[in-house]
């Protein structure tokens, strides 16, 4: 056994030992998820794999290729597992979004459950003086929130509609406990001068804040919303973040077994994902963490916030589309 897949393994078997929290199994069948971001070896991969093996089918994206990732997946499903349907999507590009949300509606008229798990971490060392910009935004701004807020707002009648018909819909946020690291007073402009990481955080904040406001204004229609930490994962987030420093990427290589010991495997990382997506007993509106619903950052708790947001974030979408 490789030395990372054995290190691997003895991590999950400690933290099994201790008891790590996991997900209970369902039947899914006749359900239809939407699963962004599900490259092999990512949180989302794992999350798509769980929910077609209980029986739903999933439809499952990537930017590039997303064949590909499809293909990987029904590798590692039984025969009876639900139907996996893969599409593009790049959440950078508004016009890539809005394709997705009709192709879904189109081809099932049907959502349960909405999984904004895509998005992006760049620049870990901290070293842009000033912010990338992609479609006239921030680079995480406009990929981890206004994309995902846009594709949300896109799928939302599908979703209200499909939770008249069959009990409720849900839509589970992939954030990280770096909301922390953003600032209301960043979600408007303010704040001090251009840092990535809090931009990385303030991209995770405004998605908390989403999702209270999605629980407060369509709760009563059937839709749940939850935002969540995964927990610290070893996935493929940090070589992008780490790209273009051929030491660091070196050295993130060779101490990859001893991070696999410590960290968390996306299978387990899908685990809170998974009990937002599908447990009877998850309460909407709640930040999760461990599966269990945790709490959030102070600024995320700020309801007035919440609701300003949200209206500035529909008339941004307005304008652009």
């Amino acid at each position: 056994m490789p030395l990372r897949r054995y290190t691997a393994a003895l991590g999950r078997a400690c933290r099994r030992l201790f008891g790590a929290a996991s997900a209970q199994s369902r039947d899914l069948s006749g359900r239809v998820y939407l699963v962004t971001g599900i490259a092999p070896g990512s949180i989302g991969f794992e999350t798509g794999k769980a929910l077609a093996a209980w029986g739903a089918t999933v439809v499952v994206t990537t930017r590039s290729r997303p064949e590909d990732a499809a293909q990987a997946l029904r590798a590692q499903l039984p025969a009876n597992a639900g139907r996996i349907d893969p599409l593009p999507l790049d959440l950078a590009d508004a016009a890539s979004v809005d394709r997705l949300a009709a192709a879904v509606e189109q081809r099932h008229g049907r959502l349960d459950g909405l999984i904004n798990n895509a998005g992006i971490h760049l620049d870990l060392l901290s070293q842009w003086k000033e912010p990338k910009l992609v479609d006239g935004q921030e680079i995480h701004w406009r990929t981890n929130y206004l994309g995902t807020l846009q594709l949300t707002l896109r799928l939302l009648p599908l979703l209200l509609r499909s939770a008249a018909a069959h009990g409720e819909a849900r839509v589970v946020n992939v954030v990280s406990m770096l909301h922390a690291r953003g600032s209301n007073a960043g979600l408007f402009g303010g704040g001090p001068a251009y840092n990535s990481w809090a931009a990385y955080g303030n991209s995770k904040l405004a998605l908390v804040h989403a999702t209270q406001e999605l629980q407060r204004r369509y709760g009563p229609q059937g839709l749940k919303a939850f935002s969540l930490h995964p927990g610290a994962v070893f996935t493929n987030i940090a070589d992008k973040g780490l790209s273009g420093n051929p030491l660091l990427e070196s050295l993130r290589r060779f101490f990859a077994p001893m991070e696999a010991i410590f960290l968390l495997t996306p299978e387990e990382g899908a685990q809170t994902t998974l009990v937002c997506a599908t447990a009877p007993e998850a309460v909407g509106g709640a930040y999760y963490r461990g599966c269990r619903v945790a709490p959030a950052s102070a600024d995320s708790r700020d309801a007035a916030v919440s609701q300003r947001l949200w209206d500035e974030t529909q008339e941004a979408l307005r304008l652009r589309g």
